[in-house]
């Protein structure tokens, strides 16, 4: 096989892997802060038992993300060890700026946050909660400006064949970094919203219900219906700026080979890539147009007009749709259960059944859609590394591809155990009774003197 498909098939593994738990920890660190505020704001237990009970899953995601990511950076070495040396005086800098930034924010107050409550005073306990959750935007924010950059690169030169800088405040506001970084922040809280509404169906269906529950699934509902629709608005500009800038990408996910005008958007189809045409299909004519250019009349470039330098069409068609889908899926369910919620005067134990089922199923879709999104995203790029001036065969490493078939099966192996272990250790918390014993907000002073109370 050739060894550059499969070192990339093994750094999409490591990423699919990595992605999930950033995903889960960047909007859930927001979530937590919201809890706390509101047990110190109102002294009411469910919100305290809602707080410990998603800070412990919080912990689990951090750690697994960070495991995941140290090891996703070894394969810069050993994979793609061309990548350093051509945009290495851009890549370093961004991703060092993460570390310093944001992952010793997080390190350094995590501890604090699991463990301080009753210790420290609350206003302390609260600002370190604060602090992890800026110091996951924060990790997301130079992780996504650095993908960005290799997505619509500026503010750069090239001499003797490596990249250097010309203007970091170009690099660090380039062209589609805007949308991508939104896009992915409101990916990170939907995914959160229905990790939220699907453990709390689950709890109300076992009968594993607690202080925190119904009031859980309250604001997940609720998080969901306000944010679904924000995200189609956001997604529709972040297309119109792919358009402008990676025609190609977005004519592989609509399949339009020939360049026309009134380009119809497919339901389905069946793009093959040999013929250069697309069978089986279902299509809403001049609906491509209509969206991608805001004209039913509107021209796409068709793939055939890059003399065949473009992404695969199959990925970025079908992963494109998966991703529209599952959105369409959390419109309706978010906004036909906060309905049933509010009609039932917010009485969680009243919800039909099949609603929590259908909740409970979706508590990972969030995982579903970006995973769908990020694949139309970096296969979108394809062939080049830095689009449109590196390609990613002149980065790769010449590792023959049998030990990359052994690491790659050896990764993925490991991933899926890790996956199964996550959920079962999610599923087990979820069914575990917990303290829901009150415990009143304490100012700084009274804390020093239970802490004095206990030495004594």
């Amino acid at each position: 096989m050739d060894p550059v498909l499969l070192a990339r098939a093994q750094f999409a593994a490591n990423m699919s892997f990595h992605i999930l738990f950033p995903t889960i920890s960047i909007a859930l660190g927001w979530m937590l802060l919201f809890f706390r505020f509101r047990w110190l704001r109102t002294e009411n237990t469910a919100w305290l038992v809602a707080y410990r009970f998603w800070t412990k899953v919080f912990a689990l995601s951090f750690a697994l993300g960070v495991v995941s990511g140290i090891t996703m950076s070894f394969q810069f070495g050993t994979n793609w060890p061309g990548y350093m040396e051509h945009v290495g005086n851009i890549a370093g800098p961004l991703l060092g700026y993460e570390v310093l930034t944001a992952f010793f924010l997080e390190a350094s107050f995590l501890g604090i946050m699991l463990f301080g409550h009753g210790r420290v005073s609350e206003k302390l306990h609260f600002t370190a909660t604060f602090l992890v959750a800026l110091g996951t935007t924060i990790s997301a924010f130079w992780i996504l400006c650095l993908d960005s950059w290799m997505q619509t690169p500026v503010g750069y030169e090239i001499r003797d064949g490596v990249f250097h800088v010309t203007s970091w405040l170009e690099i660090l506001s380039n062209p589609s970094f805007p949308f991508r970084l939104t896009h992915m922040l409101l990916a990170s809280t939907l995914t959160v919203a229905f990790f939220l509404a699907g453990v709390s169906a689950w709890q109300l269906l076992r009968g594993k219900r607690n202080a925190s529950t119904g009031l859980v699934l309250r604001v997940a509902l609720t998080l969901a219906a306000v944010i679904v629709p924000v995200q189609v608005f956001v997604g529709d500009q972040h297309g119109l700026n792919t358009l402008h800038h990676q025609p190609q990408k977005i004519a592989a996910m609509e399949a339009v080979w020939d360049t026309e005008k009134g380009a119809p958007l497919l339901l389905f189809a069946w793009p093959d890539e040999t013929q250069r045409t697309n069978r089986f299909v279902v299509g809403i004519p001049r609906g491509a147009s209509l969206i991608l250019a805001h004209d039913p009349d509107g021209e796409i470039k068709g793939l055939n007009d890059f003399k065949g330098v473009h992404p695969p069409v199959a990925p970025l068609f079908f992963g494109f749709r998966i991703m529209v889908g599952v959105g369409l899926l959390m419109l309706a369910s978010s906004w036909v259960g906060l309905l049933l919620y509010w009609r039932r005067r917010w009485g969680a134990e009243s919800l039909p059944r099949p609603l929590l089922w259908v909740l409970t199923a979706m508590t990972f879709s969030g995982w579903l859609a970006t995973l769908a999104g990020w694949y139309v995203t970096e296969i979108g790029r394809q062939p080049f590394i830095v689009y449109g001036l590196l390609r990613t065969a002149d980065v790769a490493s010449k590792v023959p591809s049998e030990m990359i078939v052994s690491t790659f099966a050896l990764y993925v192996t490991l991933y899926l155990a890790l996956i199964v272990a996550y959920v079962s250790v999610i599923k087990y918390m979820a069914e575990k009774p917990v303290d829901e014993t009150p415990q009143a907000p304490q100012s700084g002073s009274a804390v020093a003197a239970a802490a004095a109370g206990r030495t004594t």
